[in-house]
């Protein structure tokens, strides 16, 4: 698969690999992750939105800045796992310059396909 990085670390042991157990990482995937777009807090917003629960697994806050209905500028803060990272970063990216409907409109799906794909037991990491 090109663009794609096999993540498998086996040092020294010869194991037969199941297809299932072997992760596929797509490059734009941990370009999010290792280089989160518009991680940061804006104490100025003009809005707020959170999804997640904090005492039990991935917790998302997005800020914005509206201007004339336009999403002017866009942040988040997570904690959260290495795709609930890369989905909310490419989420701002793909946020900006719309406007509040059609931010809204922005799919699960239009997430991953913008990642350039999830790992099916990872796909649920985009509905943050």
């Amino acid at each position: 698969m090109k663009g794609a990085l096999w993540f498998v670390h086996i040092k020294n042991v010869e194991l037969p690999i199941n297809a299932k157990q072997v992760y596929v990482i797509i490059d734009k995937v941990v370009d999010h992750f290792t280089s989160p777009r518009n991680a940061r807090h804006m104490p100025d917003a003009d809005g707020i939105g959170t999804i997640g629960e904090p005492d039990c697994g991935d917790h998302c806050m997005i800020f914005i800045k509206v201007r004339e209905e336009i999403i002017h500028d866009i942040s988040f803060l997570i904690f959260g796992r290495g795709a609930a990272i890369a989905s909310a970063s490419v989420t701002t990216e793909l946020a900006k310059g719309k406007t509040i409907i059609e931010a809204l409109q922005i799919t699960e799906q239009g997430i991953i396909e913008a990642l350039g794909g999830l790992p099916e037991m990872k796909q649920h990491c985009s509905n943050l």
